[in-house]
């Protein structure tokens, strides 16, 4: 160490020029050939480079140019390649981990991966609500990272806008979904949806939607002592001919712009969670078949389902399951034939 000790005193006095600068190219000379030597004394047949030894050399090859010409034990590849390992030393030491959040045990990384595994069409957020009404504290970051990986899906939630958001718990709804059949007839849904807590009042299908249909499942929608303040519908003209009906409930009727749907965006999201948690999976064949479905649908959508827009809970409420002891294990419950599931507590047997 004093050999390093040595060359910092040397490069310690300020830069100097001429027959001052060859003095001290001479000093350094010296100073590597005697710690060289040194090097050699220590009594053994193959003496190995030390600690101190590497670092007097990487500094010695950082102040002097010509330090290749009296290194002699050691090629001054070996030299070049001790500093870089030193850099790469110093950078690890610098950016290792401290603190952060714990590991995530195995059970709930198989859990993750179980849930991920049996429903295709979720992701990060819908599990990570799952694991909540499970009781499991996990940041959706966590559940992202250890999901499988699969094909992304590119579609991203529309822009809400502000007067739609601050005024959901008074806002309805209403849109038609077109459904082709196995033989390529087309049958019709009406939605109407609540803004506030996405409660889809109807799904009702139709072959033949009219305007006088539409009135009688606005009357069933909406009893005179639960009526919304404001009702949005695009510009269809089945909707236009009920307007003067909404007016006669006591509902503002608002009907978008032109080629607007983003000003429905609440009820174009939900006909969009229809169709890919529901829809595309499924060749309808009947009004009836499509009648089922939408119901078996509904029920999993308003009790089981997480929403983002409601903080992951489900329309009607879903309360939190805590773990009821150690030995208890996750279970699924098959919703929609199995396109869907539930999670639970179980005891273990």
């Amino acid at each position: 160490m004093h050999w390093l000790v040595r060359l910092l005193l040397i490069r310690m006095w300020p830069s100097r020029k001429g027959l001052a600068a060859r003095i001290q190219a001479l000093e350094l000379e010296n100073l590597a050939l005697r710690q060289q030597l040194a090097v050699l004394q220590r009594g053994s047949k193959r003496p190995k480079a030390t600690t101190w030894d590497r670092v007097f050399w990487v500094g010695l090859s950082q102040a002097w140019r010509g330090w290749k010409e009296v290194c002699l034990l050691v090629k001054p590849a070996t030299v070049v390649g001790w500093h870089r390992s030193g850099f790469r030393l110093f950078w690890r030491i610098k950016s290792r981990r401290r603190g952060g959040r714990p590991p995530l045990g195995r059970g709930l990384r198989n859990v993750i991966r179980q849930m991920s595994r049996e429903n295709p069409l979720w992701g990060a957020p819908r599990i990570h609500g799952e694991l909540l009404k499970l009781g499991f504290e996990v940041s959706e970051r966590s559940v992202a990272r250890w999901m499988p990986r699969r094909p992304f899906d590119p579609q991203r939630a529309q822009t809400w806008k502000a007067f739609l958001n601050n005024h959901r718990e008074l806002i309805s709804a209403m849109d038609f979904v077109v459904v082709p059949t196995w033989n390529f007839r087309q049958l019709y849904v009406l939605v109407i949806l609540d803004h506030g807590r996405r409660v889809i009042r109807q799904a009702r299908v139709t072959a033949h939607p009219t305007a006088e249909w539409v009135r009688q499942q606005l009357r069933d929608a909406f009893p005179y002592e639960d009526l919304p303040n404001y009702l949005l519908f695009d510009r269809d003209a089945i909707f236009g001919a009920t307007r003067a009906f909404v007016e006669a409930l006591g509902i503002t009727p608002k009907q978008i712009g032109f080629r607007s749907p983003w000003q429905n965006g609440y009820c174009e999201r939900v006909i969009g969670t229809l169709r890919r948690d529901l829809l595309d999976h499924i060749v309808i064949r009947d009004e009836a078949h499509l009648t089922r479905l939408l119901q078996d649908y509904l029920r999993y959508y308003h009790e089981d389902r997480t929403h983002l827009g409601l903080n992951k809970d489900s329309p009607s409420g879903r309360p939190r399951e805590m773990k009821p002891n150690e030995p208890a294990m996750v279970v699924p419950l098959p919703r929609c034939g199995g396109l869907h599931h539930r999670y639970r507590w179980t005891q273990a047997a």
